[in-house]
């Protein structure tokens, strides 16, 4: 039983508003109308009570006002902001404190299930096998290498742990060899805004060189020569990967050559290199067109040429494969299809000839190439799968489905160097079997382990059940839905329920093994996630059904999934707790005011709830990229459609579920002071005493702490605040 505080299920007075009422008293305020400022609270007095200040949000639809606009402060250096966001994690620690002992415990459990020396699978590169690994106890990996054989001498690369040494914050992007194996190139984020440091280090000296490129992709390309890379320079405010630039090692960064710079504010940038490592690619991408453009590796000028210019609804990727270059494409087919093209003609669709067509029960979402097989990840039944099939097949043929054995998985495709390889490697994971990597024989057709993923701390997969279910949405649509319990756990709608959904962009949330988890089956929970329209579990429909005009789709899928699993039995109606984060949080914020009485706690994390007001301002990191995704409120429809769902603009006077909201003050996804405002306004305006924390990381940005032991005090925090919301633990633990 966990003890009743004032921000416990079982508290019975309205904390905040009685800390309103004497507040006022103690100022002496006449009529109450200014709140006391976050610097004269003090962490017992209750949560922090934010100024109004109203701000006009002007738009050519109209003009909203925004109480707590103030709170925006792109240099993060106002005193009165700081002090306001501190003010509310003092009120975070005062109001959890009494679970103090339940977030030890559960921190403890939840790093003695990780694998103290974890380390990757080996890949083999020019006669060295590459790996990375970790060090008991220390939260950063390990980049290293061996020379011809995993028995020999192990060179360290790169250490995470020494580079992260005296930062508040540290992420390795991407690595990557140059050709010679003599350089190793990386980029680093040491604030998490996602502006990384591209750094270069001489492998057989030790020594960085001092070739540094700043506010770069994570991601880069060698060219042939071993001296020349190419990255993505991005622009300082916007923060737009906006150009692809040259460095030639010894040069001064300040010249580097501008090889590629994009107009249009829509398109993403990126930098690749064919699997063949004949070709480097510039890609450009946008929600409906995407444009490649491609250079001989070993080109000393680097000249790049379009495969095919953009076309409007029509989207590419490309790989190289002897003459041509192999597509996926929604080119006549809106769940993409494998086609090839002759390098010399790839511009002319016409010489475009199918490899694998398009199925209207299945959705590729991506392929790898091999001299003698195609690999493809597809999305069929709900589930992510491979097919493999031999590029010497009979025309129709489909190729081979790689087994798999539980209701609910997900196979994902592995790069791997060699084109020539006899392998495709995948990885293979459900949501009670941890992640296996397997490599798929091309000739013999079987699939070889490479490494299962150890769990510790007593777990074990057979003790578990995983399942997968389809709601019934409003509409009638069959909404997937995978979910997992521990054996025993009763399912007569007395188990609490976790619902996990995000449903944006098309991207799919595939039910994979998550140690976290585990905490909760263990105590009782059946664990599940939503699949719910605007993902592409289903296909291209099942993604355009979820944004623009259909946005609200995904948020009545959630509730239609929600009432559907506590109809059959899989979680009791009082209590149900739902968690997503980022547009994921979005969809958190939309429940949360359309169905409050659905849930008994709501977790958001770094939620993008201000969809109007973000919408509206281009100089916001990622504003002009998603126009696609939810309408440019510039035009009046996209506007009051928005303006329906945001969910800042519809907090009302009503009852709240328990909420606890986590963001990152350095975000640069999703800025901090949307949260921040929405948790204001629901202070402000919520009729009910039920908890509502939050949590800002003053040192991190969207994915929070990139240590590896550190990210889970933020887990164990999460944990701690569901189960506290239970009137009593399930299994009489904690």
């Amino acid at each position: 039983m966990a003890t009743p505080s004032v921000n416990s299920p079982a508290a019975k007075p309205a904390y905040e508003a009685r800390i309103w009422w004497i507040g006022c008293l103690l100022l002496l305020a006449s009529a109450c109308s200014t709140p006391p400022s976050p610097a004269a609270l003090s962490a017992t007095a209750g949560p922090p009570i934010a100024a109004r200040k109203p701000f006009p949000v002007e738009s050519p639809n109209g003009t909203r006002s925004d109480e707590y606009y103030w709170l925006r402060d792109d240099t993060r250096e106002s005193r009165e902001v700081l002090d306001y966001l501190n003010a509310e994690n003092a009120w975070r620690d005062t109001a959890m404190a009494h679970t103090g002992a339940l977030q030890r415990e559960l921190y403890a459990e939840l790093v003695a299930r990780l694998d103290p020396d974890e380390s990757s699978v080996p890949v083999y590169d020019r006669n060295y096998w590459y790996y990375t690994r970790f060090e008991p106890g220390k939260d950063y990996p390990i980049y290293a290498r061996r020379k011809g054989t995993l028995k020999a001498p192990e060179q360290v690369m790169l250490d995470g742990n020494q580079l992260a040494s005296g930062q508040k914050f540290f992420l390795v992007g991407t690595t990557s060899i140059s050709p010679d194996g003599r350089l190793l190139a990386w980029t680093e984020d040491t604030v998490g805004r996602w502006q990384y440091t591209l750094k270069v280090k001489d492998l057989d000296s030790g020594i960085t060189l001092p070739d540094v490129m700043s506010n770069v992709e994570p991601g880069f390309v060698w060219a042939a020569d071993n001296r020349t890379l190419l990255y993505v320079a991005k622009d300082p405010v916007t923060l737009l990967s906006e150009r692809v630039q040259r460095h030639t090692l010894g040069a001064d960064p300040a010249a580097d050559t501008v090889i590629y710079a994009e107009k249009d504010p829509s398109f993403y940038l990126s930098v690749s290199k064919s699997r063949s490592e004949k070709y480097l690619f510039i890609a450009l991408a946008s929600t409906e067109e995407s444009e490649w453009h491609y250079a001989e590796a070993s080109d000393p000028q680097l000249r790049f040429r379009p495969v095919r210019l953009r076309e409007p609804q029509v989207i590419y990727d490309v790989e190289h494969l002897g003459p041509d270059f192999v597509l996926r494409t929604n080119w006549q087919a809106p769940n993409f299809r494998i086609m090839r093209a002759p390098l010399a003609s790839s511009a002319d669709k016409d010489t475009w000839r199918d490899v694998l067509p398009q199925r209207a029960d299945a959705f590729v979402e991506s392929f790898e190439v091999s001299t003698t097989h195609l690999a493809v990840n597809e999305r069929s039944g709900g589930l992510l799968k491979v097919r493999v099939l031999p590029w010497q097949g009979k025309p129709g043929n489909l190729g081979t489905l790689v087994d798999a054995r539980e209701p609910a998985y997900a196979m994902r495709l592995m790069p791997t160097p060699g084109i020539d390889s006899p392998a495709i490697r995948y990885s293979y994971s459900s949501l009670i079997t941890p992640e296996r990597v397997y490599d798929y024989e091309l000739q013999t057709s079987r699939s070889e382990l490479q490494k299962a993923d150890r769990v510790l701390g007593g777990f074990q997969s057979g003790n578990y059940v995983t399942e997968f279910i389809r709601a019934t949405a409003r509409d009638g649509q069959q909404i997937p839905v995978s979910l997992a319990y521990r054996k025993g756990t009763r399912l007569d709608g007395t188990a609490p329920l976790y619902l996990y959904g995000y449903g944006s962009y098309g991207l799919s949330e595939d039910p994979v093994f998550s140690s976290d988890w585990v905490s909760l089956l263990d105590r009782g929970f059946v664990v599940a996630i939503a699949h719910i329209r605007g993902g592409q579990e289903l296909g291209r429909q099942w993604y355009d059904d979820g944004r623009l005009l259909q946005k609200k789709t995904t948020f009545t899928d959630y509730i239609d999934a929600t009432r559907y699993l506590v109809k059959e039995g899989y979680g009791a109606k009082d209590q149900v707790f739902a968690e997503g984060g980022s547009a994921g949080g979005l969809l958190m914020g939309a429940v949360a005011n359309m169905a409050p009485s659905e849930y008994l706690g709501i977790i958001a994390q770094v939620p993008f709830v201000d969809v109007v007001t973000t919408m509206l301002d281009e100089s916001i990191p990622l504003t002009t990229n998603e126009f696609d995704e939810w309408g440019n409120p510039q035009q009046k429809i996209y506007y009051d459609y928005m303006l329906s769902y945001s969910p800042y603009d519809n907090v009302a006077a009503q009852d709240y579920p328990a909420m606890l909201v986590v963001t990152g003050l350095w975000d640069s996804q999703v800025q901090y002071y949307e949260p921040a405002k929405w948790v204001a306004r629901l202070r402000a305006k919520k009729t009910n005493d039920r908890p509502l924390i939050f949590s800002i990381d003053m040192s991190a940005g969207h994915h929070g702490q990139a240590g590896r032991f550190e990210r889970y005090r933020n887990t164990a925090l999460e944990y701690a605040f569901i189960l506290d919301q239970l009137p009593v633990l399930p299994g009489g633990r904690g």
